[in-house]
């Protein structure tokens, strides 16, 4: 069932004065299936939200920008973008409560930028869908996964994008969305001495990339459709372990002269590697990484291998293990105040 409490309203209707807490959610992604396009679709994206970490704003109506907390500078550049194209008020404060690692492969700039731009828009009484907010921000170029996770959580396909003339710049369009199932667990691994690519680097690698051989986009399509998502559909972590590593492996190695090896970290390589001789299929890294994750079946299973992580890697104080569950939900918005303006 799609728990998911993201609602898009205006609060006290374009007279009144809000304030709002948004919390979105982080996400994995699993990967392109699509490098080259030559059916006339490029990327086409898997990915699974989290239920934490997450980045939380705080915002209310305020005489001119301003912002703190980690990644302020960041939030204010969103809402400024916002503003511009959209035609809204940047008059807010925000605070930034709790902002996902920056450059770590969990989407932190996308559930920034939409997080503080879904609040301004809501302040201001014009409640622009997350869609259209992600296209304003530039957000969606290449995935609409980061969009997904913010609207409805689960675990997302999108469609990838158009190419040749006519296409446009909207994001990919959803295409599945299915439940992460209670009882499964994922085991992230982050690297915090390392930092994913981002930026002109992430589109000079983009674009340096060899592209993929039909032979391999199809493999990919099919573990994807044919395999991932059917044994999703039936709790079955085996087959969706199996599917999303096999897919992982690939990546991993079309990606490797980019990122210096099928892991962007070579201590998350480590930690991984020992997590797959402990019998884990459904292992990777989220998109650039470093943030490498495992995907296990029996949450006492989960917690046991996150425990023994800790143990055998407790001397590279760089490195970091989390249990936690997938989320089933989108952006959670709570109102703080709707006081009728004087």
């Amino acid at each position: 069932m799609n728990k998911t409490t993201l609602k898009i309203e205006a609060a006290c209707g374009v007279e009144g004065n809000a304030a709002v807490r948004i919390t979105a959610p982080g996400r994995l992604h699993l990967g392109f299936l699509d490098l080259a396009g030559t059916l006339g679709r490029r990327f086409g994206s898997l990915g699974i939200t989290l239920e934490r970490p997450a980045t939380v704003v705080r915002m209310g109506r305020a005489e001119r920008l301003e912002a703190t907390g980690p990644d302020a500078e960041r939030a204010v550049a969103a809402v400024e973008k916002a503003a511009r194209r959209l035609g809204l008020n940047a008059g807010v404060k925000v605070v930034v409560e709790n902002a996902l690692p920056p450059h770590s492969g969990l989407g932190s700039g996308t559930q920034l930028g939409l997080a503080v731009a879904t609040g301004l828009a809501l302040i201001d009484g014009k409640p622009f869908t997350p869609r259209e907010i992600g296209a304003a921000l530039g957000r969606g170029a290449r995935s609409s996964i980061g969009i997904g996770a913010f609207t409805e959580g689960g675990v997302i396909l999108d469609g990838g994008k158009a190419i040749g003339e006519g296409a446009g710049d909207a994001p990919p369009p959803i295409i599945s969305r299915l439940p992460f199932p209670e009882r499964w667990r994922i085991i992230l691994v982050f690297d915090h001495a390392h930092r994913g690519l981002s930026g002109p680097e992430e589109m000079a690698a983009m674009d340096n990339l060899p592209p993929f051989a039909d032979t391999l986009a199809g493999h990919l399509a099919r573990l994807a459709v044919m395999v991932a998502l059917p044994a999703l559909a039936n709790a079955d972590v085996r087959h969706f372990g199996e599917a999303v590593g096999e897919m992982q492996r690939l990546l991993g190695d079309h990606y490797a002269g980019a990122q210096g090896g099928r892991y962007t970290s070579p201590a998350v390589a480590e930690a991984m590697d020992w997590l797959e001789a402990e019998g884990v299929k459904g292992v990777g890294q989220s998109s650039w990484g470093p943030t490498g994750f495992a995907i296990i079946g029996d949450p006492e299973e989960a917690e046991r291998l996150t425990g023994e992580a800790r143990a055998r890697f407790g001397a590279q104080p760089a490195l970091a293990f989390e249990c936690v569950r997938g989320s089933n939900a989108g952006a959670r918005i709570e109102w703080l105040a709707c006081v009728e303006q004087r």
